[in-house]
């Protein structure tokens, strides 16, 4: 199966952040090559912004509020901007959480790439895969995608 469109919920950002030797941060590398698109909706890029502005996350990866925000200053270049015309609320236990699934939904995303896959057990309704990074990026570089 192939998963060319993805969103990445937040707290693959906050693990790239953190390392550069995980599958996070290689997912951001396959996406300024190219490999894949990501999409995402408004509400989805504030919240990246506003997790990757936290205190203990800014202190954690020893970044500042400028860099986080060259980051995304460079992030939204490669990401496909999704419209939310339409809201499924409520579907997940987490309200925080809708957004992430409301902008693959609406963007008609092959896969929504998350650490925490029991959150988002109401994708299966919509047969909207749910992948951890390391899952991702295996089938990315197998080919399958």
């Amino acid at each position: 199966m192939k998963f060319n469109r993805v969103v990445l919920d937040s707290n693959v950002l906050v693990a790239a952040a953190r390392s550069r030797n995980g599958a996070s941060f290689a997912l951001l590398n396959a996406l300024r090559a190219n490999r894949f698109c990501m999409l995402a909706s408004v509400p989805l890029f504030v919240e990246y912004e506003s997790v990757l502005k936290r205190p203990e996350q800014l202190a954690q990866g020893m970044r500042s509020v400028a860099s986080v925000d060259a980051f995304l200053d460079a992030l939204v270049l490669r990401v496909e901007p999704v419209h939310l015309y339409y809201l499924w609320r409520p579907q997940l236990r987490d309200a925080a959480d809708e957004m992430v699934l409301e902008t693959a939904l609406n963007g008609r995303a092959d896969a929504l790439v998350t650490f925490n896959e029991g959150d988002f057990d109401a994708a299966q309704k919509f047969a909207l895969p749910v992948l951890t990074p390391a899952e991702f990026l295996k089938q990315l570089n197998q080919g399958d995608m």
